[in-house]
C-alpha cells in the first residue's frame, strides 16, 4: 500500500470518526469473510458502518478526529455511528451469534468505554422504542378521559 492511498483512508477515517457518536473497536479473529458479510448486513440496518482498519491507521485517524484513549492491538474491526444505541445494538447482537468475536472497547459520546459499558448502551431501548413509550406516556390522560367520558354516558343511557 503506497503512502497516497494511507492518506486517503486515513482522511476518510478521521472525517467519519470525526462525525460518529459511537465507534466501538471489536476483534474478530477467526470469522469467515461470510460472517463479516453478515456483520456488515445487520450495521447497514442499524445506519452503522463496519471496517477492518491497520491499527496504525486507526491510531492516526482517531488523533485526527480528536478521539484520545482507545487503545488498540491485535486485530479489530471498528463499528461505528451517529447514534450511540444503534452501534451498541450491532456489536452485541454479533456478539451474542458469533463466539470469536469479542467487543474490546469504544468510545461513546467522546468517553472511552469498555466492553461492560457498550453493554449497556445495546440493552437500553432506541430511539424509535422511546418515542412509543412518550407517545403512550402522552396519550394516557386522553385515553383515561375518554374511558371516563364513556363511563358517563352509558350511565346516562341507563337512566
Amino acid at each position: 500500500m503506497t503512502r497516497s492511498n494511507k492518506q486517503v483512508i486515513i482522511d476518510a477515517l478521521t472525517a467519519e470518526f470525526k462525525s460518529a457518536s459511537a465507534i466501538v473497536a471489536c476483534d474478530f479473529k477467526g470469522l469467515t469473510v461470510k460472517e463479516i458479510e453478515a456483520l456488515r448486513k445487520l450495521a447497514r440496518s442499524s445506519s452503522a458502518k463496519v471496517k477492518v482498519v491497520k491499527n496504525t491507521l486507526a491510531t492516526i485517524a482517531l488523533a485526527n478526529a480528536g478521539v484520545e484513549g482507545l487503545a488498540l492491538h491485535e486485530n479489530n474491526v471498528f463499528v461505528w455511528g451517529d447514534e450511540p444505541i444503534g452501534a451498541a445494538k450491532v456489536v452485541f447482537n454479533f456478539a451474542k451469534e458469533n463466539d470469536k468475536f469479542v467487543i474490546k472497547n469504544g468510545v461513546i459520546d467522546g468517553k472511552v468505554a469498555d466492553a461492560k459499558t457498550v453493554e449497556a448502551f445495546a440493552k437500553l431501548p432506541g430511539r424509535e422504542e422511546l418515542l412509543g413509550m412518550l407517545a403512550s406516556v402522552w396519550m394516557g390522560p386522553v385515553r383515561n378521559f375518554t374511558i371516563g367520558l364513556d363511563a358517563l354516558r352509558i350511565k346516562k343511557e341507563a337512566e
